[in-house]
């Protein structure tokens, strides 16, 4: 059952935190309050509430707790909940000829399976928005994405759906089997039909599909240009993966005679309605095309680490003024699933690029709030803490064991282990609660998802 709109005229009280807006001027308050009116933010400021409100259904007295805005993820594989652990020691291209034959025997009760584990890491980790990148359509798998979409809505995530498509096999040259591809027009006839289903463009949305081709090495130039133009006829955004390794760069240079920037381009892959993951292995010229663009960048930190695909150049990017926002990636090469830890972990891995003011911990919030926000088109609606946006807002404690020490919040956040989640409202809706999933059974959703990987891994044999 979804999560139903919160009534119009209930108002929740959140008093004595301290708030990190991630507003313009990065304004914050020791000691502030937030009053949410039905789905979106009333006010916002120092100090208690105003007195004298009517409806208030919830008072809550946060001392010693940070109020943030909800963390929004720009990439993901939802669907690799159930193939955690695997290939453990691969690079990118020896990992996914190593899954690859596992994924094209999905179908879609598997995928409901895995789409709500990883759903529900994430909310547990302070995300209220999400994109997830789906690419893997076996024959005679049923409604695919239907059935991620409907996963996704019981838990109350807000969420971009993401139709992928592979149609490069590897009698074409390209890593996926020839049996987990599709051809083209049935790509592109599902594209608008998922557009037309499923695509919310009204204000305040919970949920919104773009168009995304998985990566240069599993689709033809003909789908890339194709997909381009569907989307922009009917007004969705654009995703895929770019730059993530170098043997992808090798890729490109030896089919199309060009790096994988100047081939998106030449494809009509670069815009303010496109964003990209990974970007690990951009050179300066690449970086100053989609800052002249306007495309933007999911950084997925741990994947990167974990498949060894190198440190994405996030400080050039973000100087350059570039959008970056923070992803998670799919959780076989991200085994935790959260978001949360994805700002400690932006934040020490591009110090590694020499400098300990590469990333700041204030700015690795910004990347997973307003940065998230501005790559999925959504800045307006959410991303921080202002009146009249989306009621999507975390509250951290952080006066316990592990951060009571710390006397900066936003650096109990950002430096630290990840807080206890007190709270995460998605859309005025109270979704986690003291660190549980407050609209579904998680002990359901973790025995359904052990069967559906058991199940899964059977099918191989």
């Amino acid at each position: 059952m979804a999560v139903q709109p919160p009534p119009a005229g209930r108002r929740i009280v959140i008093e004595n935190a301290a708030v990190a807006t991630v507003d313009a001027h990065d304004t914050e308050y020791a000691r502030g309050h937030v009053v949410v009116l039905g789905n979106r933010i009333e006010s916002v400021g120092d100090g208690p509430a105003p007195a004298g409100l009517d409806g208030v259904a919830r008072r809550i007295d946060a001392g010693g707790h940070l109020l943030t805005p909800g963390l929004v993820n720009t990439h993901h594989h939802f669907y690799q909940w159930i193939t955690r652990g695997l290939a453990q020691d691969d690079i990118l291209f020896d990992w996914l000829v190593a899954l690859y034959p596992l994924w094209a025997r999905i179908d879609d009760q598997l995928v409901h399976a895995a789409a709500q584990g990883s759903a529900a890491a994430l909310l547990k980790s302070g995300c209220s928005t999400a994109a997830d990148h789906h690419y893997v359509f076996p024959r005679g798998g049923g409604d695919i994405l239907g059935a991620e979409i409907e996963a996704v809505r019981e838990l109350g995530l807000r969420f971009t759906a993401s139709r992928g498509s592979m149609d490069r096999g590897r009698k074409d040259g390209g890593l996926p089997p020839d049996h987990a591809v599709e051809d083209l027009d049935t790509i592109l006839t599902a594209c608008e039909e998922a557009v037309d289903r499923h695509h919310d463009p009204s204000p305040g949305a919970m949920l919104r599909i773009a168009l995304a081709p998985c990566s240069p090495f599993s689709v033809s130039t003909r789908l890339m240009r194709e997909c381009a133009g569907l989307a922009r006829r009917k007004g969705v955004r654009l995703h895929t993966h770019g730059s993530e390794t170098a043997e992808e760069e090798a890729f490109c240079e030896a089919q199309f005679g060009m790096g994988p920037t100047d081939y998106f381009e030449s494809v009509g892959w670069l815009g303010e309605d496109v964003w990209m993951a990974h970007c690990v292995h951009l050179s300066d010229s690449d970086i100053a095309k989609f800052a002249g663009t306007g495309t933007g960048v999911a950084h997925c930190p741990s994947s990167n680490a974990r498949l060894a695909a190198g440190t994405a150049r996030v400080p050039d990017m973000l100087a350059a003024g570039v959008p970056v926002g923070l992803g998670v990636d799919g959780a076989a090469s991200n085994e935790s699933g959260e978001l949360g830890t994805e700002l400690r972990n932006a934040l020490l891995i591009n110090r590694l690029h020499g400098s300990p003011r590469a990333l700041t911990g204030r700015r690795a919030l910004r990347l997973g709030t307003m940065g998230g926000a501005r790559v999925l088109g959504r800045q307006d609606e959410i991303g921080s803490v202002e009146a009249g946006k989306l009621a999507d807002l975390a509250l951290w404690k952080v006066d316990g064991l592990m951060h009571s020490s710390i006397a900066d919040p936003v650096a109990a956040l950002t430096f630290g282990a990840l807080p206890p989640l007190a709270l995460l409202l998605v859309n005025g809706n109270a979704v986690v609660e003291q660190g549980r999933l407050a609209t579904v059974d998680e002990e359901r959703i973790a025995r359904t998802c052990a069967r559906a990987a058991k199940e899964l891994a059977g099918r191989e044999k």
